[in-house]
């Protein structure tokens, strides 16, 4: 299975560059992975199921690529990639020749379809989570196709929002449920369901996900909006793929869960209110499109009743529906998108005699139509019949949903009729409208969908019998239905009867039907949503102007009022604190020299109005902390320290340039007496916390096994063997949000393009030089006279290239001795800073002409590639690998992927204080050069 996904990645990567090539005639290739995956499933289906496969991801952690095919993930991956594949084929020929953005939307499609098999498949309550929203971001990027169109934009928006929201409820749900059950393997859980009042809770959180993703009310209102996204789109997320995940889900977890009051009183009405609500509103639909839409809300509201009844019966009928609906709807979808490329209209008030002038597309969507309704020897027959059958129980409650679930077919019955009438029909006083013919690339898919709908009815029974495997995992025994073209009852034939006449009489009365619903219509569920969204936009407007004031010492007066409650507060409601440590003043005179002078920086700091002085205060604290780190005998701890510091000094001076240097003349809103009582508490409450802490400590100190795990893994330098080896998750999420925090306030400061980069000056000819030009001996460029430094421009020259070499030094070294990426990369920084100072912006660029943003992302790729290479070679990610090898003339030569992986951090770091120079240096040079020209 993992091949399969890889396919489909490497397919949607693809994608554009295809599209360029072959025009629209790449969809055909793009199908190729889905062909490979509806082949895989026939094999897995004839050879037998389940197919599982794992690979431990964070075995630590109890994560894990855990991947399982059962006869219920089966069927779904043939309607993922059987009908997924027919749609692919049907845009080589949807879209015209030289659409905009064709590339994009064939890799989001694509990818989408990889994702939806990923969910599928996941035997693990995270990973399928991850899935789930790989699909929620590519449906958002497929609905929005047409970036320029507002209801697009909109739509996609909407979807994006509901689908999200439902989302993380359902992810808070799966921790819960994962916790209580001690495992996060969905077949463990099904198989051995955990119990407790939790339970009921994460159930709840879960349905509120599935709902929501199968637009289930009161989550209904964005499946309608997403029309506006092509009719390809439509046909696959909205009919067979996209919405049918949270009914997936029901399905999933119904056999552990059924029986629970939470899952039923749940599933039930809502699915139940929801078929009624969205066949109802079909009635009165005018765009054939919004019409299937509000059809396929009303059918997935049907599907969540028979997963959301939890028994054997309904989940046989269930399985059954499943399948009939996937096939009619993508058809009916793909026969809408043909009806408007051949036309230019999907509005029924302007179509007219199409039976005629498009018999095949008319005969096609007949035939989904009549599976839809629950014709005798079609597929939907055959599932409506079983529904019908599964709940005949004699229970009060049963009957009242069985009452529900014909009138809703009644219903469906009436809106199809609409469907046909209103598509093909000839209405008297429309004048036929014009066709051209569509080609058999469209007309093929929708047609092999629609007949499959009847071809299959009759292997019903076999079908059934394949999916007892899942459907006998529902606890009791049942009643006796089956999947058959008639089950040989007389009832549920009678209701199929009754729901067909009503149907009739429906489609008969569609005129004062449809002026009763828009006089009972009194609030548009579109409507409402845009009046919430806009709403929690004025709230949440109203509650930034509160706490977010845009002033920094307010941001950190809340914060240590924050501290000091919860120390207030712990010594108020917790119990005695217990501070009995053995204390030492100083294992070296040098400590407390050292925290003498770090103390005293910091009270004249208290004093102190001027910003430089400040920040040149603030940094000999920072030193000094780095001499503490030095004399404890952490000179890796020190060494990071020190270039840090020297590195956010630089930092702050390039910003003091726009700030004014003086004293403050404004007054403080708080006084200093209070400010100083509140860092004095603050400081009190964070060393009490470390003391006890150390005092609670019960279990052996990790550091004492770290000279060993160093030790395992090849290094002599413990700290380098932390942060690559025992940690390097932690080091590569770190390097990540370091990346972030870097774009995010380069990015803030200045609004330019992240493209910008400053260019060298243009050099003048002999006729241009004036004679007062700087002459440049040491550096590329240089500063403009009374700005120039002749003794930094010489150091700049004679120590840049000594001290990159120390900085790979340090990269080489730091495995077995002080050093490492980090180290080396700020070190290299530093390098860079000085030939900036000495020479301007303009020497920057001359000093590293790559982009920033290049150098970030090779970097992170580097770091990346460490982890794939670990998974590949049969370990874990992040697993570092070695080999000694002997050279000739050489020796013995040691290889590792940490070096590598170091290497990653210190091209990442290098490229992070390369774009701070650029937006807080040169970027504030340009505007300064600006500003004197004017």
């Amino acid at each position: 299975m993992e091949p399969l996904l890889i396919l489909h990645a490497v397919a949607a990567v693809l994608a554009p560059a295809l599209v360029r090539r072959f025009g629209r005639a790449a969809f055909l290739l793009l199908a190729v992975p889905l062909a490979c995956g509806f082949g895989y499933t026939i094999w897995i289906a004839l050879t037998g199921v389940p197919v599982e496969s794992h690979h431990d991801w964070a075995p630590g952690l109890g994560l894990g690529l855990s991947f399982r095919a059962d006869a219920l993930a089966v069927l779904m991956m043939a309607l993922v990639t059987g009908v997924g594949t027919l749609v692919v084929l049907y845009c080589s020929r949807y879209f015209s020749a030289g659409a905009e953005g064709l590339g994009r939307f064939a890799g989001v499609l694509v990818a989408f379809a990889g994702a939806m098999l990923g969910l599928v498949v996941a035997d693990d309550l995270l990973l399928l989570y991850v899935f789930w929203e790989l699909t929620t971001v590519f449906s958002y990027l497929l609905i929005g196709h047409d970036p320029a169109g507002r209801t697009s934009r909109r739509s996609a928006m909407q979807a994006l929002i509901v689908t999200t929201f439902g989302g993380l409820a359902m992810l808070g749900g799966m921790v819960v449920l994962g916790e209580a059950a001690g495992t996060y393997r969905i077949s463990r859980i099904v198989q051995s369901p955990p119990s407790g009042g939790l339970v009921a809770v994460a159930v709840v959180l879960i349905l509120v996900g599935a709902l929501s993703k199968s637009a289930v009310f009161p989550f209904s209102m964005w499946l309608p909006a997403a029309m506006a996204a092509p009719t390809p789109v439509s046909a696959y997320l909205h009919a067979a793929a996209m919405v049918k995940a949270g009914i997936y889900l029901l399905a999933r977890l119904g056999p552990a869960f059924g029986e629970l009051a939470a899952w039923r009183w749940v599933a039930v009405p809502l699915g139940l209110l929801t078929m009624l609500l969205g066949a109802w509103r079909a009635l009165r639909e005018h765009d054939l499109k919004k019409l299937l839409a509000y059809g396929t809300v009303s059918q997935l509201g049907f599907l969540t009743v028979l997963f959301g009844a939890g028994t054997r019966d309904t989940a046989i009928a269930g399985v059954g529906m499943l399948l009939a609906h996937a096939l009619f709807k993508a058809s009916l979808f793909l026969v809408v998108g043909v009806i408007d490329h051949s036309t230019g209209t999907r509005d029924l008030r302007e179509l007219s005699g199409l039976r005629r002038s498009a018999p095949w597309p008319a005969a096609v969507a007949t035939g989904a139509a009549a599976s839809m309704v629950g014709i005798p020897m079609f597929l939907g027959f055959v599932g409506k019949e079983a529904a019908f059958e599964s709940l005949l129980t004699g229970r009060g409650t049963d009957t009242a949903v069985l009452a529900g679930v014909v009138l809703g077919s009644a219903l469906t019955a009436g809106y199809s009729a609409r469907f046909l009438w209103g598509a093909f029909g000839a209405k008297p006083g429309v004048e036929p409208v014009p066709v051209h013919p569509a080609g058999a690339a469209m007309l093929l898919p929708p047609a092999l969908l629609s007949v499959l709908g009847l071809a299959a009815a009759p292997f019903a029974a076999r079908y059934g019998e394949a999916m007892r495997s899942y459907t006998d995992t529902f606890p009791g025994p049942g009643h006796g239905t089956h999947l058959a073209l008639w089950s040989g009852a007389p009832v549920p034939l009678l209701l199929s009867a009754v729901a067909l006449a009503g149907g009739a009489l429906l489609f008969l009365a569609r005129k004062p039907l449809a002026r009763i619903g828009e006089a009972l219509h009194l609030i548009d569920s579109g409507r409402a949503y845009w009046a919430l969204v806009r709403g929690l936009e004025r709230f949440s407007l109203q509650l930034t102007g509160v706490v977010q004031r845009g002033s920094l010492p307010d941001y950190l007066m809340i914060a240590f009022v924050s501290v000091a409650g919860v120390g207030a507060f712990s010594l108020a409601y917790g119990p005695e604190p217990d501070l009995r440590l053995d204390l030492v003043a100083w294992d070296r005179i040098e400590q407390p020299v050292i925290g003498v002078l770090i103390i005293a920086a910091a009270a004249i700091a208290l004093r102190v109005r001027s910003h430089i002085v400040l920040v040149l205060l603030a940094g000999l604290t920072g030193y000094g902390t780095a001499l503490l780190f030095l004399v404890h005998g952490a000179p890796d701890l020190a060494l990071t320290q020190f270039l840090v510091e020297t590195l956010s000094l630089v930092v702050f001076v390039l910003v003091l340039r726009r700030l004014p240097l003086g004293p403050r003349e404004d007054r403080p809103r708080v006084p200093f007496g209070a400010r100083l009582t509140l860092g004095i508490v603050s400081g009190v409450v964070v060393a009490g916390a470390g003391l006890l802490a150390m005092n609670a400590r019960q279990a052996t100190p990790i550091g004492t096994l770290m000279a060993e795990a160093a030790k395992e893994a090849g290094a002599a330098n413990i700290v380098s063997a932390l942060l690559v080896d025992i940690r390097a998750w932690d080091t590569m999420g770190e390097s990540s949000v370091l990346v972030v925090l870097t774009l995010g306030m380069t990015g803030l400061v200045f609004l330019r393009s992240r493209s910008y980069a400053p260019q060298p000056p243009t050099e003048k000819t002999g006729e241009e030089r004036t004679g007062e030009e700087p002459r440049t001996y040491w550096l590329a460029t240089s500063l403009p006279p009374g700005q120039r430094t002749v003794v930094l421009e010489f150091v700049a020259r004679v120590t840049f290239h000594t001290v990159m070499l120390v900085s790979v030094f340090l990269l080489f070294t730091g495995h077995s001795g002080v050093g490492g990426g980090f180290a080396g990369g700020i070190v290299a920084g530093l390098a860079l800073v000085l030939r900036y100072l000495a020479g301007g912006r303009h020497e920057l660029t001359a000093a590293a002409p790559v982009a920033p943003g290049v150098l970030i992302g090779l970097g992170l790729l580097l770091s990346t590639l460490t982890a794939l290479v670990g998974l590949s070679a049969g370990a874990g990610p992040l697993d570092m690998l070695s080999a000694d090898l002997y050279v000739p003339l050489v020796g013995k030569l040691h290889l590792s992927t940490v070096l590598l992986f170091d290497l990653g951090v210190y091209i990442t770091v290098i490229g992070m204080v390369r774009d701070i120079l650029r937006s807080l240096g040169a970027e504030l040079d340009r505007q300064i050069e600006e500003g004197e020209s004017r």
